[in-house]
């Protein structure tokens, strides 16, 4: 309320014809926007065989991560949602997805997560944080706050409507409690789905107008296909197609472009991800910081250097 929200701040310097957006487009559902984007499969793969060798076993998902929160910590901008017709500049760097639980006879369950990053963050500190998370959520007895919730509201007729209806009324003025806030998946900077580890396309996800999610990643199977090089010569080519949903009136078109392209580079090199970026940018007002993550890979080259000191 009066521009405080526990995971944000209202933003006071924007231009008006991005200030206006929300007004003319009050809904997420009206503001999507859909990109593709194709990352080079066979790059990512011999970098997970190199870090494999190694010693630490990395996923795609935990590079798109990465690169997402190395392209937040370069353009703050993107990091930003709606509520309420005004804009808020995020207190924090948030990713959420589903997870499929270890149910003892094999059917499907899920799960949802949200993992808290610092925008310095490494792959390395990034596998750590997602790991603790996927261990500490997949067992189908201990449950997650979110399916206990959702489990206690389902029993009770009409009950789960009240309550969903009460908390999307608080978060309209920025009265739910951070609490329940920092559980809710829903609320998070980004959204991202891995349908490739179930053998499914990418997929062009709905924003959720519960929360304040403003963009979308759905990870697609590698696609496979004959193209030619510059030189005219055919080539096999494999690539991991994402689907991208943003919600276009968080921030102009420009400052997307250079948000990608900070993703981007570091697709394209992943290791550029092993060392924190050599500076971070906050939106005025919103620095944060997080804790380093407990057992974060330490490549074997830093191991021999600090035996031999």
């Amino acid at each position: 309320m009066f521009g405080f929200r526990p995971e944000g701040r209202r933003v006071k310097d924007i231009d008006p014809i991005v200030q206006i957006t929300p007004y003319l487009m009050p809904m997420r559902c009206d503001a999507q926007v859909f990109l593709d984007h194709e990352v080079e499969y066979e790059t990512l793969m011999r970098y997970i065989a190199k870090k494999a060798r190694e010693g630490v076993k990395i996923t795609f998902m935990e590079i798109i991560i990465a690169a997402f929160v190395r392209g937040v910590s370069q353009v703050p901008e993107v990091n930003r949602f709606i509520m309420n017709k005004q804009f808020y500049n995020r207190k924090e760097l948030t990713v959420s997805f589903t997870l499929l639980l270890n149910t003892p006879d094999g059917s499907i369950e899920e799960n949802a997560v949200k993992i808290f990053f610092d925008p310095t963050d490494t792959i390395y500190d990034v596998n750590a944080r997602v790991q603790k998370a996927i261990n500490s959520n997949r067992d189908p007895v201990a449950g997650s706050f979110v399916i206990k919730l959702a489990s206690t509201l389902l029993k009770v007729p009409g009950l789960a409507t009240a309550v969903v209806g009460l908390v999307k009324l608080l978060d309209r003025y920025g009265l739910c409690p951070k609490a329940l806030l920092d559980e809710l998946p829903f609320h998070t900077s980004m959204f991202i789905t891995n349908n490739a580890s179930i053998g499914l396309m990418k997929v062009y996800h709905h924003i959720y107008n519960f929360g304040n999610t403003s963009l979308f990643f759905g990870m697609g199977k590698p696609q496979r296909y004959n193209t030619v090089d510059a030189q005219g010569n055919p080539v096999r080519k494999c690539t991991l197609p994402i689907g991208i949903t943003a919600d276009e009136r968080v921030c102009g078109g420009a400052m997307y472009a250079r948000f990608f392209a900070a993703m981007n580079k570091c697709l394209k090199n992943p290791e550029l991800l092993e060392t924190p970026p050599e500076q971070v940018f906050y939106n005025n007002g919103c620095e944060y910081h997080v804790d380093k993550p407990d057992n974060v890979f330490v490549p074997k080259t830093e191991q021999d250097t600090a035996v031999q000191a």
